[in-house]
């Protein structure tokens, strides 16, 4: 199975989703099951010979909508199409205080705690590290959506010198990156000196104006976060999920 950590360009197939894919067969409750989960949130099994165990939600995944979730192994062996899985949905609104210039879609309190975020109070920053800084002339599919609290939108892999310069073709499913002159205050829109920061959510696709996609985390349209490179920021490391996952020992 394909999983958070994995790379999300070497693969024989378009828009690959790592783990498992959930969505409400009724289009108005798949809305809010989108709407209202974060990433990070715990899904619960409800139904089926995998009921009460417990997976991580990963990503959103816009057009098909529906929503990612990674579980471990042994879940995955019991689990079958149809089984219910619940999330307990929280992150909505959540806000940082002190940072009026800092917004927060899609991000759950537990992902929010494991980021190793490093404040700036005299310059009311927050410090971020990223595995890659994405330029938003590169962005596609999705642009154009009225909220960034449903989805994700594509980084367009077309133009090798970029790849090349920007060290994309090491993009992995989970990864934390940063899009320059990006703002996602109120939908996906170009402004120069605005910073958006989102996670890896599905892998590439040969289609043009597609690729890998990035579903929102952060977002500042006065660019007061500041990114830095760090090849191990995955939520998968933050989260213990994916191929990071830590078996637990027999007692």
């Amino acid at each position: 199975n394909v999983k958070v950590g994995d790379s999300a360009i070497n693969w024989e197939g378009d828009h690959i989703e790592p783990c498992v894919s959930i969505r409400n067969k009724e289009r108005e409750e798949n809305g809010a099951l989108n709407l209202l989960s974060c990433i990070g949130n715990t899904a619960k099994v409800v139904s089926g010979d995998a009921k009460g165990a417990t997976g991580v939600v990963t990503g959103k995944h816009g057009g098909i909508e529906n929503v990612l979730i990674d579980f471990e192994d042994k879940t995955l062996e019991k689990l079958s199409i149809g089984d219910k899985i619940q999330i307990r949905s929280i992150g909505v609104g959540l806000s940082l205080t002190n940072y009026p210039n800092i917004k927060l879609i899609n991000l759950s309190p537990n992902l929010l705690k494991a980021l190793p975020i490093r404040e700036d109070k005299n310059k009311n920053t927050l410090h971020i590290p990223v595995t890659h800084i994405i330029p938003a002339a590169i962005m596609g599919s999705g642009l154009g959506s009225q909220n960034c609290y449903r989805g994700d939108y594509d980084i367009q892999l077309f133009d090798k010198q970029i790849v090349k310069k920007y060290n994309l073709h090491t993009l992995r499913l989970g990864d934390i990156v940063a899009i320059q002159d990006a703002d996602h205050t109120f939908g996906r829109t170009y402004k120069t000196g605005a910073i958006s920061i989102g996670v890896i959510v599905h892998s590439n696709c040969v289609t043009a104006g597609h690729g890998p996609g990035v579903t929102t985390l952060i977002t500042s349209a006065e660019g007061k976060l500041i990114v830095y490179i760090d090849t191990t920021a995955n939520i998968g490391v933050y989260l213990n999920i994916g191929r990071f996952r830590k078996k637990s020992k027999k007692v």
